[in-house]
Formats: C-alpha cells, sequence, structure tokens
C-alpha cells in the first residue's frame, strides 16, 4: 500500500497510523524504502512510502501484576 506523508509526519507516525503499532515495523518499512531515511526525522509533505504487507502477528508482552 503507498501513503502520503502529511504535514510533520514521521515513518513512526506513519508505521502507528496504519499498523497501529511501531515496534518491529518501522524497520521493515526502512528496508522496503530505501532512501526514506535521508529525508531525516520529518518526512517532507507528500512523500510516498510504500508500506509493505506484514503477515506477522505483533509481538505479545507478557503481563506483569505488582499485586495479587
Amino acid at each position: 500500500m503507498r501513503v502520503h506523508a502529511q504535514q510533520g509526519d514521521t515513518v513512526d507516525a506513519l508505521c502507528h497510523r496504519y499498523y497501529g503499532r511501531t515496534a518491529g515495523v518501522v524497520e521493515a518499512v526502512l528496508n522496503h524504502n530505501r532512501g526514506v531515511a535521508d529525508f531525516g526525522p520529518t518526512l517532507p509533505h507528500g512523500t510516498a512510502v510504500e508500506l509493505p504487507e506484514l503477515t506477522a502477528p505483533p509481538p505479545s508482552t507478557p503481563l506483569i501484576q505488582l499485586w495479587d
């Protein structure tokens, strides 16, 4: 899927908006879009970013209970 950066967007913000998470996703998007990192932390408005199809489920975080 191809998306375009809005004003002030970062790759992290795009990943969170479309995948609902950033852990392990930002790296995949940057590998899929060579040269996007050259723009720096904030993408120029309208920059096209190709979002790869991710099949792996989000990593689960173990629940830690402080009190029983």
